[in-house]
C-alpha cells in the first residue's frame, strides 16, 4: 500500500501548510494498523520488495502465507507507520515553534548493518534521516571498490567533512578518533591538502581525509605524493587512509587511488555532490545517549563571527593573524574539549584535545607543533580562568590568542597578555564538545 507522499511533500520549501495536511493520510494508516494487528490471517504488504517473498511462499505452500512471513511483514508495516507519523508531529512541531516537544519520535531508516561497532564485541547498525537535505555523510554516496565501511569509519567521517563544510574557501582536513590531527587552507586545494597532511604525519596514518573541492587527478597524485614521501619513513608498511570524502570524484582520479597497493582493497571514497552552505538543517537536534535517556540539544552552528570580535589587549592582530586565528577557532570548534588548536600561515600545527585542564592541553600543542611554534596563533575553545595558558604561550612564541572571555580572572589574562604583547580577541562564544 502506498501512503500520500507526505516528506515528499514537505521537502519542497515552498509547500503551503494546507498542501501538507492535505497530504497526511489517515485510512492508509488506520488499515496498515488494522492489517497489521490481524496479520494471524491477513498478509501486510507495505513495500515493493516484499512481493517477490509472497510469491515464492504461495508457490512454495499452495497459495498460502507462513505465520513467520506475517509476523515479519507486520512488524515491518507498524515501523511505517510510526515513522509516517514521526514525520507529520515533527513538521507540525518546527511549524509552531516547539523546540523540545513533550514526546520525540525519531523517523530514521536503516541504511546498513555494520561489520561491528564501536568494537569487535559490540554490533552495529547505520540509519539515516530520510528527511534531511543537508550535504552530509549521511547523504553521501559509497563508491564501489573498497572495503566494508564501519562504524568508528562513520563518525570520524563526520567529524572531518563537518568541519571542512566550514570554510569556503579549498580546504583540506584530516581526521583520527573524532579530531582534527591536519588543517589546512590554500588558494589551491592541492597545497591545502599538502598542508594539511603534513601538519602531523604520524597520526595521518590510517586516518579520515576531508575535502572541500572535487578530487581530480592532480589532487588525487598530490595524495599519492603524500604515501611516497612519507609512508615508508613510518616503518609500517606505507601511508594508508581508511576513508576520502569530497563533494566529487573524477573517473580518472579514482583510478589512480585504487592503483596504490597500500589503500586499494581498504580505502572508501564517498561523494557527497556540492556542499551548500546555505542549506543547513537548523532544526536538527544533536544527540546524546545516556543510560535509559537521552540529551537532545541544538546544533552547534556558530562559526567565526568578525563583527562579534572584541579586542581587550594593547597589541591588536593583523590581517594575516585574524585569518590564521579564525582557523584556529573552527579546528577548535570540531575538537573534543579542553582544546587549544595552534594555527601558522592558514595551517594547523598543534592540537592539544580531549584534556582535563586546558594547561596540559597547550603544553600538547606546544609539542606537537615544536620549532613551528614560534609566530604561531592559539585558540581555545573555552576561557582562560588563569594567566597560565597565556604565559606557556608565551614562552612558546605565539602572537595571537582567540578565546571566548568571560572570566571572572579576565582583567589579569589581559594583563598578561599585554605584559608578553600577545594580541588577544575575545569572539563572545564558547565550543566546548564533549
Amino acid at each position: 500500500m502506498n501512503l500520500y507522499p507526505f516528506e515528499k511533500t514537505i521537502a519542497n520549501p515552498d509547500c503551503t501548510l494546507a498542501e501538507a495536511i492535505e497530504n497526511i493520510d489517515i485510512g492508509g494508516p488506520s488499515m496498515l494498523r488494522s492489517a497489521a494487528k490481524n496479520h494471524k490471517f491477513v498478509t501486510v504488504v507495505t513495500q515493493a520488495d516484499q512481493f517477490d517473498k509472497v510469491i515464492k511462499e504461495m508457490e512454495k505452500h499452495d497459495g498460502a502465507v507462513s505465520q513467520e512471513l506475517r509476523s515479519d511483514f507486520a512488524r515491518i508495516a507498524f515501523s511505517l507507520t510510526a515513522s509516517y507519523d514521526a514525520a507529520i508531529s515533527k513538521y507540525l512541531n518546527n511549524r509552531a515553534g516547539v523546540e523540545y516537544p513533550e514526546r520525540v519520535s525519531v523517523a530514521i531508516k536503516k541504511e546498513a548493518v555494520l561489520r561491528y561497532g564501536e568494537n569487535p564485541h559490540q554490533t552495529g547498525a547505520f540509519y539515516k534521516l530520510p528527511d534531511s537535505g543537508e550535504t552530509s555523510v549521511s547523504s553521501g554516496t559509497l563508491l564501489e571498490g573498497g572495503i566494508e565501511i564501519s562504524f568508528n569509519n562513520l563518525m570520524d567521517t563526520n567529524a572531518a567533512f563537518e568541519l571542512v563544510k566550514e570554510f569556503p574557501e579549498p580546504a583540506a582536513v584530516v581526521v583520527k578518533h573524532l579530531n582534527p590531527c591536519g588543517c589546512a587552507v590554500d588558494d589551491d586545494i592541492c597545497v591545502a591538502y599538502r598542508k594539511a597532511y603534513e601538519g602531523d604525519v604520524v597520526s595521518a596514518f590510517g586516518s579520515i581525509i576531508a575535502l572541500n573541492r572535487n578530487v581530480n587527478v592532480e589532487l588525487a597524485q598530490t595524495i599519492m605524493e603524500s604515501y611516497s614521501r612519507f609512508g615508508k619513513a613510518l616503518g609500517a608498511g606505507g601511508f594508508f587512509a581508511e576513508v576520502i570524502i569530497a563533494p566529487a570524484f573524477d573517473q580518472d582520479a579514482v583510478e589512480i587511488i585504487r592503483t596504490l597497493k597500500a589503500w586499494g582493497s581498504r580505502v572508501r571514497l564517498i561523494e557527497t555532490g556540492p556542499i551548500d552552505r546555505a542549506n543547513i538543517d537548523s532544526s536538527e537536534f544533536d544527540v546524546r545517549c545516556i543510560v535509559g535517556g537521552m540529551l537532545l540539544q541544538k546544533r552547534n552552528l556558530v562559526g567565526w563571527e568578525p563583527d562579534a570580535l572584541t579586542y581587550p589587549t594593547k597589541a591588536r592582530p593583523t590581517k594575516k593573524q585574524l585569518d590564521d586565528l579564525r582557523i584556529a577557532w573552527l579546528a577548535g570548534k570540531h575538537t573534543k574539549s579542553n582544546t587549544i588548536v595552534l594555527v601558522k600561515n592558514r595551517k594547523v600545527i598543534g592540537v592539544g584535545a580531549g584534556q582535563m585542564n586546558r594547561v596540559e592541553s597547550g603544553l600538547i600543542a606546544f609539542k606537537r607543533a615544536g620549532d613551528e611554534t614560534k609566530d604561531s596563533v592559539m585558540a581555545s575553545d573555552a576561557f582562560f580562568p588563569f594567566p597560565d595558558n597565556v604565559d606557556n604561550a608565551a614562552k612558546a612564541g605565539i602572537v595571537a590568542i582567540a578565546q571566548p572571555g568571560g572570566s571572572k580572572k579576565d582583567p589579569i589574562v589581559i594583563e598578561a597578555a599585554d605584559k608578553h604583547g600577545i594580541a588577544m580577541v575575545f569572539t563572545g562564544k564558547r565550543h566546548f564538545k564533549h
